[in-house]
């Protein structure tokens, strides 16, 4: 088992299947910097923002978010530039539009193990829900 902190779970343009140009030169960045570790799904909706998806998780929201979980070589590295990319500012700055949390995810293989997540925090008025929950197949 992988060491928690390595674990990344993406679920939108950072996706290794995804082709669109939005996260194009991330989705590169992040081949180089580490693997797919395997198929996930978290407790939540996803909405599409339109280049975009937003991962919302909690209150009443229910359902599952399909995606893939990473594991990072150089994980402190590797989340910086996450975090700039998701654009968040150290500190719960109110401005921020994501936040990463550690999220459970169920895996494929059945197992539950925990990993890094950006869980949108704005307002999903009037943003589509994807209601299938994969960022791929909307």
């Amino acid at each position: 088992m992988s060491d928690p902190s390595e674990l990344l779970f993406v679920y939108g343009t950072l996706l290794s299947a995804d082709n669109g140009r939005a996260g194009r030169a991330q989705r590169d960045r992040l081949a180089r910097e580490a693997v797919v570790f395997g198929a996930g799904t978290v407790a939540g909706a996803l909405f599409d923002l339109g280049r975009y998806p937003g991962l919302v998780v909690g209150g009443v929201v229910t359902g599952r978010v399909h995606g893939e979980v990473l594991q990072l070589a150089r994980v402190a590295h590797t989340l910086a530039w996450l975090d700039d990319y998701e654009g968040i500012i150290p500190g719960q700055h109110p401005h921020n539009e994501y936040e990463r949390r550690r999220l459970p995810v169920l895996m494929a293989t059945g197992e539950t193990i925990e990993a890094w997540g950006y869980v949108y925090l704005n307002s999903t008025m009037p943003a589509r829900l994807i209601a299938g929950g994969s960022w791929l197949r909307r």
